[in-house]
C-alpha cells in the first residue's frame, strides 16, 4: 500500500528549492524558509517563478518524487519525473483497450457512472443539511437528485462512446444548473454566485476554485497512473491528445465532487475566500489571488488527511490516498484481476 505522503506546494517568486543531504531545502531571499526530508514527499508543485537545483532533481527523480512546473493559476507546463518502473505487459493491454471501442467503453461507464453518482451525494447532502424553513432550496436539490438518477440508468444503456459523453454533458448541465442552492454565504460584498461552467478562462469565483482543484486533481491523478505502472496519457472516456493526460482525466471524473466541488462550496461557505479574493484580467477571466490561493492549496492538503472508508475495499483511507487506489483497481481490471473496474461511490 502507498503511504499517504504530502504534495510541497511552492508559491513564492523567486523561491530557490535545492538538495541539501537527504533534505530539500527552500531558500526565499537567500534565507532558508523550509527545509523537509525528500521522503516525506510524494511531489512538489511550483507555482510561481521558481529556480530548482539540479542535484535535488536528480535526487527527487530516484526518489519517485515528481516536480511539476505550473503557472500560477494551476496548468502544468512541466513535469519532471524519473524512469517509470511499469510491466510492460500492462501497458500493452491498457493500449489494447483504448483501441478498442467495446472495451473503453465499458470502463468509461464506470467513471462516469461514479461522477454522477457522487455529484447526487452532493445534492442528497445539502438537502439533509438544510434547514427546515429553507423549503424551496430543498425541493429544487432533491428534484435535481432525481434527474440524476435517470441520467445514471442512461449511462448504462449508452451504445458508444458519443452517447455516453452526451449523457455526461446533460447531466453535469443539471448537476450545476442548482450550484447556487449550495452556496450559503452572505458578505458586506455580495454573495459569490455561480454563473453557470466556464473554463479557460473562468468568468466567475466558483469557476475561479473549480478549475485550479481539478487541476490539482488531475496532478494527483497522473502520479497515480504512473505510480501503477498504468501511461496516464492513454485514456477510454478522454481521447489522446498530445500532452493531455487522458486516462488522469478519466480517474479524477468520479472524485470531483467529493476532492473539488465540495472543497470550493465549503471555502466559500465558510468564508474563508471572499469576493474580494478574487480580481478579474482584462479577459474577463477571474482570478484567484496569492492570499486565496494558499488558503485553497492548505485546506486541499487537510482535506486530503481525512480518513474515509474505501466502498469497495471496506478499508479505512485518507481521502488523498483514494485516487491512488483507483488507480490500482483499475491496473487490476485491465491485467483481467477485476471483471470490471470499480467506481468510488460516496456515501
Amino acid at each position: 500500500m502507498k503511504r499517504h505522503l504530502n504534495t510541497l506546494f511552492v508559491t513564492t517568486d523567486g523561491a530557490y528549492l535545492k538538495k541539501e543531504g537527504q533534505a530539500v531545502v527552500v531558500r526565499i531571499d537567500k534565507k532558508t524558509a523550509l527545509r523537509l526530508p525528500l521522503h516525506n514527499l510524494d511531489g512538489i508543485c511550483c507555482l510561481a517563478r521558481v529556480s530548482i537545483s539540479p542535484p535535488l532533481m536528480a535526487a527527487a527523480a530516484q526518489a519517485g518524487v515528481s516536480i511539476s512546473l505550473m503557472t500560477e493559476h494551476g496548468r502544468l507546463l512541466a513535469r519532471i519525473v524519473g524512469f517509470t518502473s511499469g510491466n510492460v505487459l500492462l501497458r500493452r493491454e491498457q493500449y489494447r483497450r483504448s483501441d478498442d471501442p467495446a472495451a473503453s467503453l465499458t470502463i468509461a461507464k464506470h467513471c462516469i457512472l461514479g461522477k454522477i453518482a457522487n455529484a447526487r451525494t452532493v445534492l442528497r447532502r445539502a438537502v439533509r443539511d438544510a434547514a427546515s424553513h429553507e423549503q424551496e432550496r430543498k425541493q429544487a436539490l432533491a428534484n435535481t437528485a432525481d434527474r440524476l438518477t435517470t441520467d445514471l440508468d442512461d449511462v448504462q444503456r449508452a451504445a458508444d462512446l458519443d452517447q455516453l459523453r452526451g449523457i455526461e454533458g446533460n447531466a453535469a448541465n443539471t448537476y450545476f444548473s442548482v450550484f447556487n442552492h449550495l452556496l450559503t454565504q452572505s458578505s458586506p460584498d455580495g454573495p459569490i454566485r455561480f454563473n453557470g461552467r466556464t473554463r479557460r478562462p473562468p468568468r466567475d469565483p466558483v469557476n475561479a476554485l473549480l478549475s485550479f482543484l481539478y487541476q490539482l486533481l488531475a496532478h494527483d491523478a497522473r502520479s497515480a497512473c504512473e505510480s501503477v505502472g498504468l501511461d496516464p496519457a492513454v485514456g477510454f472516456l478522454h481521447r489522446d491528445r498530445p500532452g493531455r493526460p487522458s486516462l488522469a482525466l478519466d480517474l479524477i471524473e468520479e472524485l470531483r465532487p467529493l476532492l473539488a466541488d465540495r472543497l470550493a462550496l465549503s471555502l466559500i461557505n465558510r468564508k474563508q475566500v471572499t469576493p474580494a479574493d478574487f480580481h478579474t484580467d482584462e479577459a474577463g477571466g477571474v482570478r484567484l489571488s496569492d492570499t486565496a490561493r494558499k488558503t485553497l492549496l492548505t485546506n486541499y492538503q487537510t482535506r486530503k488527511q481525512e480518513v474515509i472508508n474505501h466502498p469497495f475495499l471496506n478499508e479505512k483511507t485518507s481521502i488523498g490516498l483514494i485516487v491512488h487506489l483507483q488507480a490500482r483497481l483499475l491496473a487490476r481490471h485491465i491485467r483481467g484481476d477485476l471483471d470490471q473496474y470499480p467506481p468510488f461511490l460516496w456515501k
